[in-house]
């Protein structure tokens, strides 16, 4: 009995699909002079990316479709499942680069509950592998397909900005994730902008199409120093969106460990990291906050452009957080271990960069009216808090009334 269940559970198993076959003529060589895709980066002159061909299959399972993007570490394929059935992403990290603790990351992500909300908006790690080669080893993440990100679709909309309804499907999404993120997995991010919320293909002929025109307009490329570098190709604008969804957690740590070290990206670095006390899951909150006014208000909320003109500066951004929010509580900055080189032991400013005047979240915000933006400010200052322990958990700004003003 028992060997024929085994004998019917692998007649039942689907054999594995046979790899296609991808021209290898008939697309435009790209000249010597023009600089392509990762080609850029000094880790390319180096000989550090994974040299991988359209139509190669890795793994011995997972064949490459065509070019999704690039980065300083890596590059991202569309690939063929060929034993799934399905198509996946490809994440090629260059020569010794995979990130062992983020893989980490990706395996405890998993560990939460999939009965949870939230549980579906993280992206997660389908496999991870490595290929081998000589002179050092390519780790590869693979992962589902997922349309462009919330930035991209900032940049398609003419006004630059979201819709009051976008905005709020969006965020409800992020705050699900977020939940799930921190109760759950018990991560903090700490690198939430609006590139790295991507929205779920939910529309899969966008997937065939961008194969099939792989197979009928072969992507341009050039080979350099005996490495292919290929253009990338983007996908077709889908008939529905689908879901949105965290991704990159390549910056994320532990939640209920304490550190104090700098993070997050410098305009949306949180009060705690910038003075330096122990900070966990409220730099997320803060940092949704601000990536609010990107979203909404078509501009950063703060810049953080120091005045001697030589670009950021952690003073300057504390002067505008000072002119949104007023100045910090003395409890907090008695915590910070950098908050004796912006204020004296009284908590006055001691910088010689001015605090701006005549500024507020209310003055800031230029598209909503009456209660409604009433509504929308006490919803922001839920995030935006001094002190991180003021600040409401990802659970709490899922019941805003604001947020769910509307919304059916």
């Amino acid at each position: 009995m028992a060997t024929l269940m085994k004998w019917a559970t692998k007649a039942l198993r689907r054999v594995p699909s046979p790899p296609m076959c991808f021209p290898t003529s008939g697309f435009e060589t790209v000249r010597t002079s023009e600089v392509l895709d990762e080609e850029r980066f000094e880790q390319f002159k180096q000989g550090q990316y994974y040299p991988a061909h359209i139509g190669d299959v890795l793994s011995n399972r997972y064949q490459i479709i065509g070019k999704l993007g690039f980065g300083t570490t890596s590059t991202v394929w569309l690939a063929r499942d060929l034993e799934g059935h399905q198509y996946v992403t490809l994440k090629i990290y260059t020569r010794d680069e995979g990130n062992q603790e983020e893989f980490q990351i990706y395996k405890q992500l998993d560990q939460g509950s999939s009965w949870h909300p939230g549980h579906s908006h993280i992206r997660k790690a389908l496999d991870i592998f490595t290929i081998p080669r000589s002179g050092g080893d390519h780790s590869c993440l693979v992962q589902k397909p997922m349309w462009e990100s919330f930035r991209d679709l900032l940049y398609r909309n003419p006004s630059h900005r979201f819709t009051e309804d976008l905005l709020k499907a969006g965020l409800l999404q992020i705050f699900l994730a977020l939940d799930y993120l921190h109760t759950e997995s018990k991560l903090v991010h700490t690198d939430i902008k609006s590139d790295n919320i991507l929205q779920e293909i939910q529309d899969k002929s966008i997937l065939e199409s961008f194969t099939q025109a792989e197979l009928k307009n072969p992507s341009p490329r050039k080979i350099v120093n005996g490495m292919p570098v290929y253009a990338s190709r983007r996908f077709d604008l889908p008939k529905v969106f689908g879901r949105a969804v965290l991704s990159d957690f390549g910056s994320a740590v532990r939640g209920d460990e304490r550190r104090n070290h700098d993070a997050q990206p410098n305009i949306y670095r949180s009060p705690e990291v910038m003075l330096k006390t122990d900070w966990s899951y409220p730099v997320d909150i803060w940092n949704v906050g601000v990536m609010v006014w990107d979203l909404f208000e078509g501009r950063h909320l703060f810049y953080g452009n120091d005045p001697d003109g030589k670009g950021y500066s952690t003073r300057a951004h504390l002067a505008e957080v000072m002119g949104i929010l007023g100045p910090p509580p003395l409890d907090m900055l008695q915590r910070g271990k950098r908050s004796h080189e912006f204020f004296t032991n009284e908590g006055k400013w001691k910088q010689d960069v001015k605090i701006p005047t005549g500024v507020s979240l209310e003055m800031s915000e230029e598209f909503l009216e009456g209660r409604n933006k009433e509504m929308f400010i006490a919803f922001m200052r839920g995030m935006l808090q001094w002190r991180p322990e003021d600040r409401k958990t990802a659970k709490d700004l899922l019941q805003d009334p604001w947020l769910n003003d509307g919304i059916e």
